[in-house]
């Protein structure tokens, strides 16, 4: 069956290309870096650690994941793949030239030979949950083990993947280790064919973030510049379909409170400019962040159309609203304003997020809302009681806290594959 799925890759291959290029009207990303699709780069190792982290998502929650390593191997280069430039933008911006970043390549086995003879990786480090057939194959070839970290598995991936359950298993006989954030994933795991012996639960490493120490007083000053006696509300992370939303709520906002502002974030920067365009079309006063003005006291929008700055609006902001849960998305990593104690409001479709949400939740650290007229609401009055804004957002702090160790749970297994790799080599 793989080889039929390696078939149908090589024939659509040329179309993929073409989509690329179609994405790169917007994007213009999309349209440099093809040679490492395929494979190809600059460097040639000896050695190193390979840590695939195939999206922002994945990029932030692998980002002390990667850190950790630098400090136990300070010796081994750490290469970082990702597949979209969003990924591809975090990694550079958070460790510079201290890693070496480069597109995955594609699941076809001369692109991924070339990547391997290239990079020579110690271990296969996949982020989440990215079953790759050629990928898991081709590295089991070369003796390589994948050690699959933060795993999940939701009911519908996992119906997915058991209609082709035989190429399924083939993958995961593949694996040497898989860390799966839940008891019933893990179980999941083992219905589609994994070893029960591969797998363990050591929850989410997601709940080991931990804000930059300067990040308060970053967002403070930031706070400054957007009028620190206004409420300020962010959208994290929004979707098409998701900002009509968003302004319909703030324009009842603002009919409460005035001077209220609503950062909007986009999930996509090829959207930015159309995001912008909406609100204008709303009649917003709208600036963006790339524009650098010095006076934001009349604007009742502020576009933040920069990468790697979500951490930072956070700060800013007194209510967070985590975007991805109005479209079919399943929501986005809510545990980001969480850390800094920001009351959370979301949309109903959390099914990504399904564990965590509940845990908020559970304990008054979120609220669920299910279209603009009940986000304006949980809003404003977050904005009128600020006993309960920050009760709510120190509820969710707690949460954070209380689940840590995952990372060092997932380190330690890291560890003794890496270590292990590494006495091999010795010996030879």
């Amino acid at each position: 069956m793989r080889i039929l799925y390696t078939v149908i890759f090589y024939l659509i291959l040329p179309f993929i290309f073409l989509r690329l290029l179609w994405r790169s009207r917007r994007a213009p990303a999309y349209r440099k870096r093809w040679a490492e699709r395929l494979g190809y780069g600059s460097y040639q190792l000896d050695k190193s650690i390979w840590i695939h982290a195939v999206s922002l998502g994945e990029s932030i929650a692998a980002t002390p994941f990667i850190k950790a390593l630098q400090e136990r191997y300070p010796l081994i280069p750490i290469v970082v793949t990702n597949m979209t430039p969003t990924g591809s933008a975090h990694i550079q911006k958070t460790f510079g030239n201290t890693v070496l970043q480069q597109y995955v390549p594609y699941d076809l086995p001369f692109c991924l030979q070339h990547f391997l003879k290239r990079a020579r990786p110690l271990v296969a480090i996949i982020v989440e949950t990215e079953l790759w057939p050629n990928l898991f194959y081709v590295c089991q070839k070369n003796q390589i083990p994948i050690f699959v970290v933060n795993a999940r598995l939701s009911q519908a991936s996992a119906a997915g993947y058991s209609r082709v359950k035989r190429l399924t298993q083939q993958m995961l006989s593949n694996v040497h280790t898989i860390a799966v954030q839940t008891e019933s994933e893990l179980q999941r795991f083992i219905e589609l064919g994994l070893e029960s012996k591969k797998g363990c639960v050591s929850g989410s490493i997601k709940f080991d973030i931990t804000a930059p120490r300067d990040l308060i007083s970053q967002g403070a000053a930031l706070r400054d510049q957007l009028g620190y006696a206004r409420h300020v509300w962010i959208a994290a992370s929004t979707h098409a379909g998701e900002e009509e939303i968003i302004f319909a709520a703030h324009k009842k906002i603002l009919t409460v409170f005035p001077t209220a502002l609503l950062i909007i974030v986009p999930r996509h920067p090829e959207r930015f400019n159309s995001v912008f365009a909406l609100a204008q079309s709303q009649h917003f006063r709208i600036t963006k962040r790339s524009e650098k003005s010095d006076d934001l006291s009349t604007a009742e929008s502020y576009l933040c159309d920069s990468v790697g700055e979500m951490m930072l609006m956070y700060a800013a902001s007194d209510v967070a609203f985590v975007a991805g849960s109005f479209a079919d998305i399943g929501g986005h990593n809510m545990l980001e304003p969480a850390v800094l104690a920001k009351a959370i409001v979301t949309g109903p479709t959390l099914y990504n997020f399904a564990e965590i949400s509940e845990m908020l939740i559970n304990k008054n650290g979120m609220v669920t809302v299910q279209d603009a007229e009940e986000l304006s609401n949980v809003v404003i009055k977050l904005f009128q009681d600020e006993n309960y804004r920050k009760t709510m957002g120190e509820n969710a702090e707690a949460v954070v806290v209380s689940n840590r160790g995952a990372l060092a749970k997932q380190l330690a297994i890291a560890k003794d594959i890496i270590d292990a790799r590494l006495a091999q080599q010795n010996a030879l």
